[in-house]
């Protein structure tokens, strides 16, 4: 799996028999070790199993690379953009696009200085990076978008390609800034997914009026061409569901049929 990771391409996990599967980007891989990374953020049930794991554990098991890998190419100056989690997304493309010439800014954000990952790897890669904070206490006082479009505008150093990854609401502001000025933008999306084959239709996403898979499709497209709107209300589809399940997972069930020892034993088969 390690030998054949690129840039862009992501697994899908299940942690337990009869557990959801969810994609995660790999953010690095070592090819001599054998061993990938992933960079997880506790949101649901599933996450929560997945990050009580101590060191020599396992996940029942795990699928990939999959999805296309980035398109790396010498662009000019390529800003990529990072948001939360979305951060390990940005991270392998940076080192793809520095090994083909070109100048690389990131700017990456996250709601307070914690949220606000892998900054020193990437200062490790790139030419220049602005970590961003809504709250201020870190960085640029403000969104990653406001960043941008301050670089965007720097006619001293035009921006060739911009490359987003992050939350929907995030990713469709940084298409909204890029549109006007007509510059090539990339975003890699999240929608749900199961086998990872296109088969469950569970991903699809709608890029210039077309019906697209994201696992074997993308997921990386053309940011001005997606409907993030159509994306963002696939995204909340189960979001009751999922709820549901983390509170019986954490003994908050309203029930309160679960208790802090059903809890853990959940948390450890």
């Amino acid at each position: 799996m390690s030998a054949r990771h690129r840039p862009g391409h992501f697994v899908i996990v299940r942690v337990v028999e009869n557990g959801e599967r969810i994609p995660l980007t790999i953010a690095d891989s070592d090819r001599e070790a054998g061993t990938i990374t992933l960079v997880v953020q506790v949101v649901g049930a599933t996450t929560e199993r997945l990050c009580s794991l101590e060191a020599g554990e396992a996940v029942l098991d795990v699928v990939g690379p999959l999805g296309r890998p980035t398109e790396i190419e010498r662009f000019g100056h390529v800003v990529l953009v990072g948001g939360g989690v979305g951060t390990a997304v940005i991270y392998p493309q940076a080192a793809g696009l520095k090994a083909h010439g070109n100048r690389v800014s990131a700017v990456i954000g996250g709601r307070s200085k914690p949220y606000v990952i892998m900054e020193d790897a990437l200062r490790a890669i790139c030419d220049a990076v602005y970590p961003c904070t809504d709250d201020g206490s870190h960085g640029f006082h403000g969104f990653v978008t406001v960043k941008l479009g301050e670089l965007i505008d720097d006619p001293a150093d035009p921006v060739d390609a911009v490359l987003t990854a992050g939350p929907v609401p995030m990713m469709r502001a940084v298409a909204n800034v890029t549109r006007e000025k007509k510059i090539r933008t990339i975003a890699s999306l999240n929608p749900i997914m199961v086998d990872g084959t296109g088969m469950c239709g569970g991903c699809r996403v709608m890029v210039g009026g077309q019906m697209k898979f994201a696992c074997v499709d993308g997921p990386e497209f053309d940011a001005h061409q997606v409907d993030f709107g159509e994306l963002a209300d696939r995204l909340t589809a189960y979001r009751g569901h999922e709820k549901a399940l983390w509170e019986r997972l954490r003994g908050e069930a309203k029930d309160h049929r679960c208790n802090l020892a059903e809890a853990e034993k959940a948390l450890k088969s």
